[in-house]
């Protein structure tokens, strides 16, 4: 733990709190301007690149880590991989371990987060605060567990502010006042700390709360971290103060000022600066220049926390219906969506395969399309659900789940792994072994915390003699290789128990929603990792027509998202319209909700069947768009604060 000043700059400077290489994305709306483009001289380019290179072979570890992530700000990563790597396979120190899977990551890998996240969820200690603050730079969250769990401990402020700052960037708004709460601390490191995070996902309100904890450090070393947080924040006098830094005399201020230079506001100004610290007598001063040089000359695009809306599969003549799809994030950054693509007409048993789209900026644009899985049933096959799976699975393992019609009474659910990327699929591992009609949602398969995969579906023997179904789940406890029914049975009135999703609740029971034609959504409870379930219940105060809904846990706060209909006519075909499209959010495991929020609203469109990525500080949905008789798949991207305001 630290405990004192003289411990702070050492380990702030020595494990790189630079994060300019990356989008800046933050939960507040981002305060600084766009920069304009620099383009930097050949030989001072060449400068920089030499400086990088020879400061990767420091012995000096943490310079070799600052050069390495020089090096990626310059476009490198390539070349840096093989030495990261190799450095990484023989390292033993946790602090170090992170330092080398972090810029792995930021270097093009996203995989090594997995380092990072697993010695911030081990026993020993040593490596826990590096490992948060690797995860806040490199803007990682994953399943959230591991940085909550970290941040609800007391008595370690640098684990508190690091994974506070990872959480807050992700979306969490208890953890950005927590933040905020830290600023105001008596404990000199706290609260230097907090105004560090406060830098980079705080916004121009906090400007005078660090004015005012600035006026009260005396220590010259110490109020360099309050003029670099209100310079990144926009205040002119702190970006003053940051700039005249470039000429001090202490080494440690002026390695701060060429690592901050890329953040502040209009940092072209500062290449001059820079370049005169390409001479620096100081290593770090040189390579934190070198970096910073590259980083304004190559700036990292800003997620403003805009809304990205657009159709990843437009229903056409030929394919009127694009829908019940599922998207995933890749190693490389970029995502895979899975759709099902309806052939001639938009019946559930018309011709389907499932085509894949690639993006490569955040859903915006998207590649051209790819099958994924050819019809190989009698009527088609529907419903893709992608996932990248958990121990006991291989790591890396991505299954592509699906369902096969074949005719009214034999409707199957099979998977397929990848191991490269989702580059080419196996063969296909049957799930739904027993006969029957087991309709299975898109983007409906759960890993629990156990490892165990788990596969709602509501079965019935006949869809068109027995239109009845009752929910139940099958499971598998060896990575997807076997499978099998599990006794529980949910059941409901009239068409009974439909499409069913499972999440796993915070003291690890699982809950289960079913869609009804009761006029809301059903619940049932499992103790036992969804081996049997309690009797039906239901979600108060939340109407719901004869529609699938989806629930989620949100990583950055722990919790839940649901996203249905919220409406309900009971004179209506199928309870009411699918429009509009709704969210709200529960802090106690579904007993309540509350922000209500239209997704989507407009009364000519419906809209159903989702899929939810959370990826980083976004939440990813796809969702059918119809309007008249044509469905299209629609890509939306929303920070996961949009949940959260009022």
């Amino acid at each position: 733990m630290l405990s004192s000043t003289r411990c702070l700059l050492p380990y702030l400077i020595g494990i790189s709190l630079t994060i300019a290489t990356l989008p800046s994305i933050s939960f507040a709306a981002e305060p600084v301007a766009e920069q304009p483009p620099v383009t930097l001289d050949p030989l001072v380019r060449g400068r920089c690149l030499n400086i990088l290179r020879e400061g990767l072979r420091s012995d000096q570890f943490w310079h070799s880590i600052h050069a390495a992530e020089g090096l990626t700000a310059g476009g490198h990563g390539a070349e840096l991989r093989p030495f990261l790597i190799e450095k990484l396979a023989a390292e033993i120190d946790d602090q170090r371990r992170c330092g080398l899977a972090r810029e792995l990551v930021r270097s093009g890998d996203r995989r090594f987060a997995d380092v990072l996240f697993s010695i911030l969820g081990s026993h020993e200690t040593h490596g826990h605060v590096h490992a948060a603050e690797s995860l806040f730079k490199v803007r990682e969250v994953g399943d959230g567990a591991a940085l909550r769990q970290a941040f609800a401990r007391d008595g370690n402020p640098g684990l508190k502010v690091m994974s506070g700052a990872a959480l807050a960037r992700g979306g969490s708004p208890l953890a950005l006042l927590t933040l905020r709460d830290l600023l105001q601390s008596d404990d000199s490191l706290t609260a230097k700390l907090a105004a560090w995070a406060l830098a980079r996902v705080g916004d121009s309100s906090d400007i005078p709360a660090l004015q005012r904890r600035a006026a009260k450090e005396d220590d010259p070393a110490s109020r360099t971290f309050y003029d670099y947080a209100l310079a990144l924040l926009g205040d002119a006098n702190g970006r003053t103060a940051a700039i005249a830094n470039f000429h001090h005399d202490d080494d440690t201020a002026r390695t701060m000022a060429a690592e901050f230079a890329p953040e502040i506001p209009h940092a072209g100004e500062l290449v001059p600066a820079l370049i005169a610290m390409l001479d620096d007598p100081w290593p770090d001063a040189r390579i934190r220049a070198a970096h910073a040089l590259f980083a304004i000359a190559h700036p990292a695009a800003i997620d403003r926390g805009d809304d990205i809306s657009n159709f990843v599969f437009e229903a056409t003549d030929e394919h009127p219906r694009c829908s019940e799809g599922s998207v995933l994030d890749l190693y490389d950054g970029s995502l895979l969506c899975a759709m099902t693509v309806f052939d001639a007409n938009t019946s559930d048993f018309a011709k389907a395969r499932i085509i894949g789209r690639r993006s490569t900026d955040g859903g915006r644009t998207w590649g051209e399309p790819q099958v994924l899985q050819e019809n190989s049933g009698d009527m088609n096959v529907i419903g893709a659900t992608l996932r990248r799976l958990k121990s006991p699975a291989a790591a890396g393992t991505i299954g592509l789940f699906y369902a096969q019609t074949n005719t009214f009474s034999d409707l199957r659910f099979y998977v397929r792994f990848s191991n490269d990327e989702g580059a080419t699929f196996g063969e296909p591992i049957l799930v739904t072994g027993n006969p029957g009609y087991h309709v299975v949602n898109n983007d409906r398969v759960t890993q629990l915390s156990t490892g165990r995969l788990v596969v709602p579906a509501a079965s019935t023997a006949d869809v068109e003699k027995e239109d009845h179904f009752v929910c139940h789940c099958y499971v598998s406890d060896d990575g997807g290789r076997t499978w099998r029914d599990t006794p529980g049975r949910v059941d409901a009135p009239k068409r009974g128990a439909m499409e069913p999703e499972v999440v796993e609740l915070s003291d690890g029971r699982l809950l289960m929603i079913v869609r009804t034609q009761t006029g809301h959504i059903a619940t049932s409870h499992s103790d036992d990792g969804g081996e049997t379930w309690s009797e039906p219940g239901h979600f108060e105060g939340v109407p719901a027509p004869e529609s699938p809904a989806t629930i989620r846990r949100i990583p950055a706060t722990g919790d839940l998202l649901l996203i249905w209909n919220n409406t309900f006519d009971a004179n209506a075909g199928h309870g009411g319209a699918r429009t509009p499209l709704s969210t709200a959010i529960s802090t106690d495991d579904g007993r309540t909700w509350r922000n209500f929020k239209p997704l989507e609203s407009d009364p000519e469109h419906t809209y159903a069947y989702t899929s939810v990525l959370f990826l980083r500080n976004r939440m990813l949905f796809t969702y059918y768009d119809c309007v008249g008789d044509r469905y299209s798949a629609h890509f939306r991207s929303l920070p996961v604060s949009w949940l959260y305001e009022e």
